[in-house]
């Protein structure tokens, strides 16, 4: 039996429902992330000024907390739900009850945090670090989130050993293996972010304790950071292995390597958040250098991907008659958005992988760290490689979850909402690269640096960053157009969920990928031995009287 064989060809009615209601929370977040991005770029530009007293790291703030925090998640876990539902079965009754009581926590906390950032009483920025202090309903907001995220998780793993106990000795469907994964990465990595939160800055915002301790808390939220990274990064993945291959009319190339890749996600993944804290005193740099190597060590499992699709596409070209070096890239559905928003998405990850290699690397990391360079990396991965896909995704997801059909005129639209965002970003992520190379800094306005002497050397790349940000944001209007035809307005019809399969003859995944037990105790043991020693450093060199939790 082929692991990728789903048991039904459309996902349940009930668990769609739970699934469009994230989506609809993920495109409202969007909508208010990119205006609030547009105003950013705007300010930078030093040609405008914002309005009614609105500070620049409000906007900043609602800008990141919407798009990295609150549109991935909500997208994230609506996906998987249908993912889940598609190729083991509808959830159970309990399954879904906890999937939407989970949907209400984090959306209830979502809102908590997203007032107190319209009330400025939280500007501080989606990483917020200490000393910045928001206002506690900021952090129970974002506690809340987190704990509704687990309970979605915890219904999708359910609904997996489910299958799992009604087909023992079976390997799962590759599409499901491969959420599962996801969900554990996440649950392993946002222990971190909820310590901080809950035995941190909750309560010294609640005035219960004096100070905290920033290296720790800093510490903790980038044990989270990076893999949130990879959590925004594998549905991606999921989509270009499993979808992608059945949309251009191919095969899944390798079950086992796809497995294998998410695997090493999961392990690698984790361990390395001291290389986003390579400027930072206090951690010794024997440690910063171990977590560099397991860093670059994930670098593997996205070659193996890179190999795995084209792979995938070039036998394609080949079985339809082409001939050459190249020329199977000409039998590819150059029409169809499915597949070409996704490849767009895939190719812009080249140099945001590139990039990413820069930042990981401890002497080249001190030429760009803190600068805007960081953003543009930030906008190549998150915000073109994934959100392209996402939008890929809810081009098909949407109609068939909703019972309708992607038109020729919404397909158009598609490509050409994609085409759009391309522009806008190869403006704004580019002249960020060039502009951080000469230094300009990121997370700044435009008037904090504006008298600099080498500032006039940054404000070409300011400008370019305000245009590529309109259209960008002329790239979010078009695909809430689309999202809201798909959901409501388009003909009623069938839209396929694609899954694709492995070729005929396949070999017999091995059991061994779904062997949790030791998966996670790799990923374990990886994280003690990568931060056992630091923290203890940490603690036992903290301050008199700070102990690690009262000095900043």
């Amino acid at each position: 039996m082929i692991s990728s064989i789903t048991a039904n060809q459309k996902v349940d009615r009930r668990d769609g429902k739970l699934a469009m209601a994230h989506f609809y929370v993920a495109f409202i977040a969007l909508a208010l992330g990119g205006l609030a991005g547009l105003l950013q770029v705007l300010v930078r530009s030093g040609k405008w000024e914002l309005p009614f007293g609105i500070g620049y790291y409000q906007v900043l703030t609602v800008h990141g907390v919407l798009l990295g925090l609150v549109l991935t998640t909500f997208f994230i876990l609506g996906f998987q739900f249908a993912a889940v539902s598609r190729t083991v079965g509808a959830l159970s009754n309990g399954a879904r009850q906890v999937g939407w009581i989970g949907f209400w926590v984090m959306t209830i906390g979502t809102a908590m945090a997203a007032v107190m950032i319209l009330l400025n009483e939280a500007s501080v920025l989606f990483t917020f670090y200490a000393p910045l202090q928001a206002h506690p309903i900021f952090y129970i907001g974002l506690t809340l989130v987190v704990v509704g995220s687990w309970l979605a998780g915890g219904a999708m793993l359910s609904a997996y050993t489910k299958w799992k106990r009604t087909n023992p000795g079976k390997p799962s469907p590759l599409l499901t293996f491969m959420v599962v994964v996801n969900t554990m990465l996440w649950i392993v990595a946002t222990i971190g972010v909820a310590a901080t939160v809950l035995l941190q800055l909750l309560p010294w915002s609640l005035g219960l304790v004096e100070r905290v301790d920033v290296t720790i808390s800093r510490t903790l939220f980038w044990y989270f950071g990076h893999p949130l990274v990879y959590f925004w990064l594998l549905p991606a993945y999921m989509c270009w292995y499993v979808v992608i291959p059945k949309v251009i009319g191919g095969k899944v190339f390798s079950d086992s390597l796809a497995r294998m890749s998410f695997i090493l996600f999961l392990l690698f993944s984790i361990p390395v958040g001291f290389h986003h804290q390579l400027m930072e005193p206090g951690i010794d740099p024997a440690w910063k250098f171990l977590q560099v190597i397991l860093t670059f060590l994930v670098v593997i499992p996205s070659l193996m991907t890179a190999f795995s699709l084209f792979a995938t596409f070039e036998t394609f070209g080949r079985s339809k008659g082409a001939t050459g070096l190249f020329g199977w890239l000409k039998k590819l559905p150059w029409g169809d958005a499915r597949f070409v928003v996704p490849f767009i998405g895939m190719l812009a990850f080249i140099p945001a992988g590139a990039g990413g290699m820069v930042n990981a690397s401890h002497q080249m990391n001190q030429v760009v760290h803190n600068t805007i360079w960081v953003t543009g990396h930030f906008h190549l991965t998150l915000a073109t490689s994934v959100v392209l896909t996402f939008f890929g995704i809810t081009y098909w997801l949407v109609p068939h979850i909703t019972g309708r059909k992607l038109t020729k005129a919404m397909n158009k639209l598609a490509i050409i909402q994609a085409m759009t965002w391309a522009i806008g970003m190869t403006f704004m992520s580019g002249a960020m690269h060039a502009a951080g190379l000469l230094g300009a800094p990121r997370r700044s306005s435009f008037s904090e640096y504006g008298g600099a002497a080498q500032a006039s050397e940054w404000i070409p790349y300011q400008i370019a960053q305000a245009v590529g940000g309109s259209i960008l944001f002329i790239g979010i209007i078009l695909v809430i157009i689309i999202f809201v035809n798909l959901a409501f307005f388009a003909p009623k019809g069938e839209e396929e969920f694609p899954v694709g399969e492995c070729d005929e003859p396949v070999e017999k995944t091995p059991m061994v990928f779904e062997n949790w037990k030791l998966w996670l105790g790799i990923t374990v043991v990886l994280i003690l031995f990568a931060y056992t020693i630091p923290f203890i450093d940490m603690l036992q060199n903290a301050p008199v009287g700070s102990k690690g939790f009262k000095l900043w």
